[in-house]
């Protein structure tokens, strides 16, 4: 079926089983939410890998700190290995994730003694960005940062420059549209107060063109449009390594009942918001056949940014379709429903009815 437009894709070159890995992907730059950061969801400031034992995380999100995870061997987390920017003090998972940051992009943005001054024209980006940008989060300004910043440090800054330029974009009406999605009806008057307090903090001649108002508004959509999102959790971590426990019947059963029962009670504390999440550019996942009836489905079981594609059904050679956001869909499904009446997310789930305790525990642990 041809579609009305045609951009970039990406095929198989060989027949792939259902459950089969099709990539593990690592993101050109990534960041963590601002508002999911500042809620004291702790991850490396460069890979988001979750950096909370199993049972801090649990803790938090319960809000009851005398809770007790039994098999605390299962918890991967090494904070022997963590590091600090010794002038910013942000916390990363390893000296590699530190070290890997300081040489792309850290020199130009570390805040250094000013990480709390509301005055420096970085905080300012932040705080107006969170201003306009609420939970749940689809994006961060900070993103868009590290790509300036990545070309600031970059020796070879037009390799960084093309790399940058491959992901797909979007013709004028097309940018706008992503941006109202971002930042809502008043998006027009935000963007350029984002764009003005961007080019404070962030200004550099190799890039003039992001400055301005087209440019912006350009590069704004492209992270809207390319954006994928990130989740990491060392509580799903823990889980899934207590599934894979060989145990009596009575333990594997009591165990289960644990897990099931702290699942509801961190859905009531703290409903959706459960992950470490951030978003990334991916060069191989952006050029993905968008699809709302997917065959594969992208997942970070490393608890860092690495992407695993994984095939949701036997993908014949010359086909990858995924999941993904922010643009007017032509997959099949929508063309058939084109004419449908408008149903709200609140009524389609109203229409398919409770979730049950498994498809919860699911929901919960696939990150």
């Amino acid at each position: 079926m041809l579609l009305p437009r045609q951009g970039k894709g990406l095929f198989a070159t060989k027949n792939i089983r259902k459950g089969e890995t099709v990539f593990v992907e690592r993101p050109v730059v990534s960041s963590q939410f601002l508002w999911n950061a500042l809620y004291n969801y702790r991850a490396c400031d460069h890979c988001l890998r979750a950096l909370e034992t199993a049972e801090e995380n649990a803790q938090r999100l319960l809000g009851k700190s005398s809770l007790v995870l039994p098999h605390p061997e299962q918890c991967s987390i090494r904070k022997d290995l963590h590091q600090q920017c010794p002038r910013c003090q942000v916390t990363y998972c390893s000296a590699e994730c530190r070290q890997a940051a300081l040489e792309q992009y850290h020199q130009v943005l570390c805040l250094g003694p000013s990480r709390d001054d509301p005055t420096h024209p970085l905080n300012k980006l932040q705080e107006a960005w969170r201003n306009m940008h609420y939970p749940p989060e689809t994006s961060s300004i900070m993103l868009m940062a590290r790509m300036v910043a990545t070309v600031k440090q970059a020796k070879d800054k037009e390799w960084w420059i093309k790399a940058f330029s491959q992901f797909c974009s979007k013709t004028a009406n097309e940018e706008e549209e992503v941006v109202h999605k971002l930042l809502g009806d008043k998006f027009k008057g935000q963007l350029e107060l984002l764009r003005l307090l961007f080019t404070e903090a962030l200004y550099d001649e190799h890039l003039s063109r992001w400055f301005t108002p087209e440019g912006f508004r350009s590069l704004f959509a492209l992270v809207g449009t390319n954006g994928q999102g990130i989740g990491t959790s060392s509580l799903s971590q823990w889980v899934h390594a207590c599934d894979a426990l060989d145990l009596p019947m009575l333990q594997r059963e009591e165990l289960d009942a644990f897990i099931d029962q702290l699942y509801k009670d961190i859905e009531k504390e703290s409903g959706e918001f459960l992950n470490c999440e951030g978003s990334g550019l991916y060069v191989l996942q952006s050029c993905c056949n968008h699809s709302c009836i997917p065959n594969a489905e992208t997942s970070f079981p490393e608890n860092n940014f690495l992407l695993h594609l994984t095939a949701l059904e036997d993908i014949e050679a010359g086909e990858v379709r995924q999941e993904n956001y922010l643009f007017t869909c032509s997959c099949p499904k929508c063309l058939a429903q084109a004419d449908d009446a408008d149903v709200t997310s609140d009524e389609e789930e109203e229409g398919e009815g409770e979730t049950d305790d498994a498809e919860l525990e699911d929901e919960m642990t696939d990150v």
